[in-house]
């Protein structure tokens, strides 16, 4: 009986998957049924809400690639060298104390972190680029990089906790200073588990909303300058899913297309992730 009901457990998560993909399989398919798959992949127009209409998704797809990409930049950076410290430098008492403190970034909810890029990245950036309006790639880039920071340095530091303390003493009995045995061994040896964290992070910014949608603008702008407003896949659907859609619509049948869009990045960019870890982890006795 237990074994039953641990398994009806477990197939919620795949029922639940099943049913978001058939709800955006259905929409999405009728709106492919107006635009081509072709031009809605290649085109480089998205004007959902103007007239003449484009449904191009280049534009949404490199806003978030560009603001993933600054996240994922500022993630590693930051998370890196907290791994590192606490891995190989803070004593555990330091350890226990700085690791939960450090994952309250992640428990911060999206929302704040818009309203703390609007507020305060974006007037900070400003003092160094005088023309930098408002809505931009570059801040709501900075502030989720903040928000998966935890994630990396999480499981970097769990991999890098891993590798054995013989390969540390002797890459100290060769004269390696404490820099050197942190940067050369450990983080080498433990090389899988910082790409797969990475990864993984770089996901969960793909599947933001709220800070791009407070931070970055709405204009489905097709370019890969920081400075500029651009529009996500997820702030797009935020915008549009608002009820005032009329259902049935091209436009209400896009919110689908672009949703199933994201899926489908967003399981590639798992499926990666665990594939790096299985296919580079290291076993260590």
């Amino acid at each position: 009986m237990v074994k039953i009901t641990l398994l009806l457990v477990a197939l919620i998560s795949v029922l639940t998957t099943v049913g978001i993909l058939f709800s955006l399989l259905k929409d999405a398919f009728g709106f492919f049924l107006e635009i081509p798959v072709w031009d809605f992949l290649f085109g480089t127009k998205w004007t959902a809400l103007f007239i003449p209409q484009h449904f191009g998704v280049l534009p949404l797809v490199a806003g978030t690639l560009l603001v993933a990409l600054i996240a994922g930049v500022i993630a590693l950076a930051l998370g890196m060298g907290a791994a590192i410290f606490l891995s190989e430098y803070a004593p555990d008492r330091v350890r226990r104390i700085l690791k939960p403190v450090l994952e309250i970034l992640a428990g911060i909810p999206t929302v704040v972190y818009g309203f703390f890029a609007l507020s305060f990245i974006t007037p900070l950036l400003q003092m160094v680029f005088e023309d930098l309006i408002i809505f931009n790639a570059l801040s709501a880039g900075i502030v989720m990089g903040l928000m998966i920071m935890p994630m990396v340095s999480t499981l970097s530091e769990d991999a890098m906790i891993s590798v054995p303390r013989s390969l540390r003493d002797a890459a100290y009995a060769l004269g390696a200073t404490r820099f050197e045995v942190a940067t050369k061994v450990v983080v080498p040896s433990a090389l899988s588990g910082i790409v797969a964290s990475l990864i993984l992070a770089v996901s969960r910014a793909i599947g933001e909303t709220m800070i791009v949608y407070l931070a970055a603008g709405s204009m489905a702008n097709l370019t890969f300058n920081p400075l500029e407003p651009v529009q996500t896949m997820t702030a797009f659907i935020a915008q549009i899913a608002t009820g005032e859609t009329a259902q049935g619509s091209i436009v209400f049948k896009s919110i689908f297309a672009v949703g199933l869009l994201l899926f489908v990045v967003t399981l590639a960019m798992n499926i990666l992730g665990r594939w790096v870890i299985a296919r580079y982890r290291q076993q260590y006795e």
